[in-house]
């Protein structure tokens, strides 16, 4: 495989390592003799060690095979989350090191959600590319607010902070897009 087919979601052997790609950023030459750079951010599996690396587009990558099902959070603690296949109902549990980058989006009875295995090693979990959250707190809304101009912070009840239009108010459900963690609209 080369890197100029590399996406967000895939797992890839670096160096002996699994790593889990998290975000491809595509840095298109400035001149004609230059090639295209990915710049890929990721993290180790095994270890939860971030990963950074730029590839040219002609590089070969080895990709691992990664068996995706779905799952539900069922709880988590101070240090695991706990998930059950929603096939065949069996529960493995993650480190809250491994899930980071997801924490502020996860609660507890959480639908959803795509398991990552290999090799029957549990190696993550992926969020849908939307999700609908509470506000929990916000300013309070403005009569005259217009629905595009000014945005305010606001508090979701899972603790993520983004910033709303100013009309929300605390309880109503929006849609928030996950990768870039931004409002998309009212759920």
């Amino acid at each position: 495989m080369k890197a100029n087919e590399i996406k967000k979601g895939l797992v890839i052997n670096q160096d002996n390592k699994k790593i889990l790609i998290k975000k491809v950023i595509v840095q298109s030459p400035s001149s004609r003799s230059g090639s295209t750079l990915y710049k890929i951010t990721g993290s180790d599996i095994s270890s939860g060690q971030k990963f950074e690396r730029r590839y040219k587009g002609d590089e070969v990558i080895t990709p691992v095979e990664v068996s995706r099902h779905s799952v539900q959070l069922l709880f988590h603690d101070n240090d695991s989350y706990t998930f059950m296949d929603s096939e065949n109902y069996e529960q493995f549990m993650l480190s809250t090191d491994a899930l980071i980058d997801e924490a502020v989006f996860l609660y507890d009875g959480l639908e959803g959600l795509i398991a990552l295995s290999s090799e029957g090693e549990l190696l993550g979990v992926e969020l849908p590319t939307t999700m609908a959250l509470e506000i929990s707190e916000c300013a309070p809304a403005m009569k005259a607010a217009s629905s595009s101009a000014r945005t305010k912070p606001a508090t979701l009840t899972t603790g993520l902070v983004i910033q709303v239009p100013e009309y929300l108010t605390p309880g109503e459900i929006i849609k928030i897009n996950t990768e870039t963690r931004e409002f998309i609209s009212r759920a």
